[in-house]
């Protein structure tokens, strides 16, 4: 078990999160700002924020928590590992969800501050066909399917940069630009900028998010039988400060 106190833990889903979704809204209006006439350059500069953040917040907070900043990656941990009892307990996974969706909605309202916006403002961007949806379920069972195959094969140390490329890359090859986590889906309702979503669409976009794990969980059985061992070892391999082995749990 992680010996990490549960606090410390929740702190470190709740700070990850926020500042995942400042730096998503955050570039997004730098880039509407740098950019106003070039939708896709502003696409780009966005999603190449996005994956280096990501990629960077996974190395900063998963020696603590894992660095899940996805509900249905906790939700895929707390599913695969109840069995062998590797990954969350039912208890925890609510705790990192509720850390992890208030975090969200912290960092939309800090990235608003910080442009001088309000600190509250829904989005009025309609996303909501189902073409998008489809869009948000190849992409979160791909990121399922990608997080939980390197720590099945023993490469979650490369976790950070996969991770973070497979975000960037999604943004481009999926029709939704890639949510794929219902807690900065919801955050991002609360900036009505480039990255916002309306409110309305909230509840389409996660339920696709849904479907998607249980793809992706199912690709995982299918593909990696022993893949419910491995559950310890998600996002990021980590071990106790001292001098002990490692835990093999977050």
């Amino acid at each position: 078990m992680n010996p990490v106190a549960t606090w410390r833990r929740l702190l470190a889903e709740f700070v990850g999160t926020a500042l995942l979704v400042t730096a998503v809204v955050g570039s997004g209006v730098m880039a509407t700002t740098l950019s106003p006439d070039d939708v896709g350059l502003q696409l780009l500069q966005n999603s190449v924020a996005t994956a280096f953040a990501l990629g960077a917040l996974i190395l900063t907070f998963g020696p603590v928590s894992g660095a899940h900043f996805n509900p249905v990656v906790s939700a895929a941990d707390w599913f695969l590992g109840r069995r062998d009892r590797t990954g969350l307990t039912a208890r925890q996974l609510g705790g990192y969800a509720v850390a992890q969706t208030a975090g969200a909605i912290a960092g939309s309202i800090l990235a608003n501050l910080m442009f001088d916006l309000a600190a509250i403002d829904f989005s009025g961007k309609e996303r909501a066909a189902g073409h998008l949806w489809l869009g948000e379920v190849v992409a979160t069972a791909g990121l399922i399917l990608l997080i939980f195959a390197l720590a099945r094969s023993g490469r979650a140390a490369v976790a950070p940069a996969a991770v973070g490329a497979y975000i960037g890359a999604a943004y481009w090859f999926t029709s939704s630009t890639s949510f794929a986590n219902p807690a900065v889906t919801i955050g991002r309702a609360f900036t009505d900028t480039f990255a916002g979503i309306a409110p309305a669409s909230v509840p389409g976009f996660v339920v696709a998010q849904i479907v998607g794990v249980a793809v992706g969980v199912g690709l995982l059985l299918a593909l990696y039988p022993g893949v419910r061992q491995a559950a310890g070892e998600v996002v990021v391999a980590h071990h106790d400060p001292g001098p002990a082995a490692p835990t093999g749990r977050r």
